[in-house]
């Protein structure tokens, strides 16, 4: 029977620092009679992504920033359990942008389909998804990194660096080190195949990079800034390049926090920090899907996840990844089942 209303987490108060519990509401809205082209998708599984802690901010981004007492979103996969689309059948499974909720109705062009048989579905919000192809962007085309180099990776546990630094030694870099905050962490990370992984809360990141690579690095991809960031361009030898992804280690913060101090050795070491962002690199999607597809078939790209149960749980998952408390991709299981 096609459902009459829906839940869905709402922002309900813009976060100060860390969000809390009472910054999300969990409501439940009518859901509209389709129109012509337009389908209605039961979500199976939601993803919670650091970048979404920057739209819960009202200033002005690369992407429109969430509204108050309205339902959040975010990559989702569902399955069509109606449709008034002739490109889309009841029964498909698809990707999506409208997390945040148990059913979304939109227009068929904003659903994209996947095959439930090539791959777990959680795979297409993590290796196979977004989270992928930010890897797979940002370390070979944005930092252009080649064969021989040496690279260093933050956050190297979480959805994005744990694939930063496989994609590397599948690449041909020389060496890999990877930052993480803990020591399971850390050894979950070398378990990856990394050659080299400390944890950041334990000594200055400075000094334990220029323990793993007393030679330098040639390739840094940033996803936490700060010490990082700044332990880094300190590293980094002539020439060296740095895929600027994300900082979580601001993102909760009041106070805008202080720039790297030694920012001015990329003068002289000719470095380049370039800021990306993955949807500029749609032109990649069919090499990625190639390359990653065939390491998957191959035994030889590793992917974790952290599973966190029901829709009214989404917020603590979200607060949750903020705070490390994840191993891979965080997702949020709506439905157990499919119709």
């Amino acid at each position: 029977m096609t459902p009459r209303s829906s839940r869905e987490v709402q922002l309900a108060s813009r976060p100060q620092g860390l969000p809390t519990p009472q910054d999300f509401a969990l409501v439940e809205r009518p859901l509209p009679d389709l129109d012509d082209g337009q389908v209605l998708v039961r979500n199976l599984l939601m993803s919670v992504d650091p970048y979404m802690r920057g739209r819960m901010n009202d200033v002005p981004s690369y992407v429109p920033p969430f509204q108050l007492d309205q339902a959040l979103e975010g990559g989702a996969v569902g399955e069509v359990i109606e449709s008034r689309s002739d490109s889309m059948s009841i029964g498909d499974i698809v990707l999506h942008g409208l997390g945040w909720r148990d059913f979304a109705v939109g227009a068929a062009g904003g659903f994209r389909r996947v095959d439930p048989a090539a791959a777990p579905l959680s795979a297409y919000l993590g290796v196979l998804g977004m989270p992928g192809l930010t890897a797979y962007a940002g370390l070979l085309e944005v930092a252009a990194m080649k064969e021989g180099d040496v690279v260093f990776v933050s956050g190297a546990a979480g959805a994005v660096g744990s694939l930063v630094g496989q994609i590397a030694k599948l690449k041909g870099a020389s060496r890999v080190i990877g930052s993480a905050g803990s020591a399971a962490k850390v050894e979950h990370v070398l378990g990856l195949g990394f050659d080299a992984a400390f944890d950041y809360k334990q000594e200055p990141v400075r000094r334990q990079l220029r323990d793993a690579a007393p030679d330098g690095i040639d390739v840094y991809f940033d996803n936490v800034g700060g010490d990082h960031l700044e332990a880094a361009i300190g590293s980094l030898r002539l020439h060296g390049r740095v895929a600027l992804c994300g900082a979580i280690s601001a993102y909760n913060e009041t106070q805008a926090p202080p720039g790297p101090r030694n920012l001015a050795l990329a003068i002289g070491r000719r470095l380049t920090l370039r800021g990306f962002i993955v949807n500029d690199h749609n032109h990649l999607r069919g090499v990625f899907t190639e390359d990653v597809g065939g390491w998957l078939r191959e035994g030889r790209l590793r992917w974790e996840q952290t599973t966190v149960q029901g829709l009214e749980n989404a917020p603590a998952a979200f607060i949750g990844l903020l705070q490390g408390e994840n191993t891979g991709k965080m997702i949020v299981e709506l439905a157990g089942e499919r119709l």
